[in-house]
């Protein structure tokens, strides 16, 4: 028997650490099913049929009927064509009427639903007629990133450990899913869904990972199999769910956000550094448009980070964490805003807006490095900064992307980083104040005893997984961690404690 195998059988094949690690895992089982076939009821039969609009300008008083009679050619059923129109021409209603059209085409200026049902995939992204293989292929992208999520999430789940890579898989699904209700275009919706498979294909083997490596051996198809049987209940959730939102963005809305069984610590601080990055990030990448020479204003932007982060020394002592936090964010997010309705013929006036805003997105990202810090407590401090850390990183991807929005209008970059800032500066508010406290300890401490725990007060592992801050913290620790801080607190060896 391997070591791992004598282990187990000592300490117990399907005890209480094992019970709480199957149910954590069990958790995003349920939204597995939503990704894997929430596409069926989002593509719904929805009968349409080519915009004939263009005869509106020859005939404004026709009735709907008379100008589908006039313009839509009929199949051998006698039904209207659904993806054939006759060709427009410049004659005058009259002779329309009584020559009548004999050419015809496909539809050229878009498709029209008439059952006015609530939007869907297909009626927004017109995946209809030449354009209904889109459906098929996306769902084959969504495929090929469960495919890349394989080899991708597979080796680094051994390199890395299986901890980070489901924290990682949970949150890229949680993230994504929720951002696909909100693409502009189909080509979006499947690179979007491409993702989210590549995290289901790591939240899927990680799962099985852990349920075979810590589990005894009788109990591991149990683990395995009740899994299974969760992914088979969320596939009937679907079925509910669809049925009762017909609303395709809020059924992907529905389906996603349940996956952050997170703590309201942890979504508000990763909403914070995600929100501070892409600021951040949106002004200092944007010094080009600003109408000042680019050289003064980077020199501007530069030297203004200096006394953002010696102030926000002070700023911390004398307000304390979380108002500093808050008021720096929403300031940044409102300069933003305000930034939007400077006329165009005052660069200076933008630039030193811009400037103060470069200056309270730097004092506000200096402090989330010492809030967030003090937050989390010390066993899954490294976790929890290594998360909103992600998280700005991504928004620093983003960032430069939202510029392209410029094309469409001046506004829209500016009004996004403005309006996301102010909604996380008010999230703050809703954090625990931190300054003059010790460092959190364990996570105890951190669900609201307000005490840091003590030799003699550290409560034992197994009472405090119920009540985890970060879910699945201790559940994924790796192998030798796990079994000495299990030895330290069984044996009651006070010094490991301390």
């Amino acid at each position: 028997m391997s070591g791992v195998g004598e282990i187990l059988k000592a300490v117990g094949d399907f005890g209480p650490f094992q019970k709480w690690l199957v149910l954590l895992t069990l958790l995003p089982c349920f939204t597995l099913s939503f990704h894997q076939f929430c596409q069926l009821f989002m593509v719904p039969h929805e009968p349409h049929h080519c915009n004939t609009s263009w005869i509106r300008a020859i005939g404004p008083n026709l009735t709907e009927e008379e100008q589908l009679n006039l313009t839509l050619p009929r199949d051998a059923d006698g039904a209207y064509e659904q993806c054939s129109m006759y060709s427009p021409v410049d004659w005058d209603l009259d002779s329309i009427v009584a020559y009548g059209l004999n050419a015809t085409e496909k539809c050229s200026s878009g498709w029209v639903y008439p059952s006015a049902q609530a939007p869907s995939l297909l009626t927004e992204f017109d995946l209809v007629c030449d354009r209904k293989e889109l459906n098929d292929i996306s769902q084959s992208i969504y495929m090929l990133g469960m495919f890349l999520g394989s080899m991708i999430f597979g080796p680094l789940s051994d390199r890395m450990g299986r901890r980070p890579v489901i924290l990682i898989s949970i949150f890229l699904q949680g993230l994504f899913g929720v951002a696909i209700a909100f693409v502009p275009h189909f080509d979006v919706y499947m690179a979007f869904r491409c993702v989210v498979g590549a995290s289901v294909s790591g939240i899927t083997m990680t799962i099985l990972a852990l349920a075979t490596e810590w589990v005894g051996v009788s109990h591991r198809p149990k683990a395995v199999l009740t899994s299974h049987c969760c992914f088979a209940i969320g596939q009937m959730i679907l079925a509910g769910l669809s049925y009762g939102i017909r609303n395709w963005r809020l059924l992907q809305i529905a389906g996603s956000a349940p996956v952050f069984h997170l703590r309201k610590v942890t979504l508000i601080m990763i909403c914070t550094w995600f929100v501070n990055s892409l600021v951040y990030y949106g002004l200092s990448l944007n010094v080009t448009n600003f109408g000042l020479d680019i050289y003064l204003t980077q020199l501007a932007f530069g030297a203004v980070e200096i006394p953002a982060r010696v102030g926000c020394i002070f700023m911390l002592q004398w307000f304390g964490r979380k108002k500093t936090q808050a008021v720096l964010l929403i300031l940044s997010g409102l300069i933003c805003l305000i930034i939007i309705g400077i006329p165009e013929d005052q660069p200076m006036v933008t630039t030193v807006l811009a400037t103060i805003g470069k200056f309270t997105a730097t004092a506000s990202f200096s402090t989330s490095y010492v809030y967030t810090a003090e937050l989390f407590p010390t066993v899954i401090r490294q976790t929890g900064v290594g998360l909103c850390s992600m998280s700005a990183r991504l928004a620093g991807i983003i960032a430069p992307l939202m510029l392209l929005l410029e094309q469409y209008h001046p506004s829209i970059p500016m009004a996004i980083f403005g309006s996301a800032t102010v909604v996380g500066g008010l999230l703050c508010f809703l954090l625990p104040e931190t300054r003059g406290t010790d460092l959190v300890d364990d996570t105890r401490d951190a669900a609201g005893t307000g005490r840091v725990p003590t030799c003699r007060t550290a409560p034992p592992l197994k009472r405090s997984l119920p009540i985890l801050v970060f879910p699945f913290h201790f559940a994924f620790l790796p192998l030798p961690l796990w079994l000495v801080l299990r030895h330290c607190v069984l044996a009651g060896v006070q010094q490991c404690c301390c």
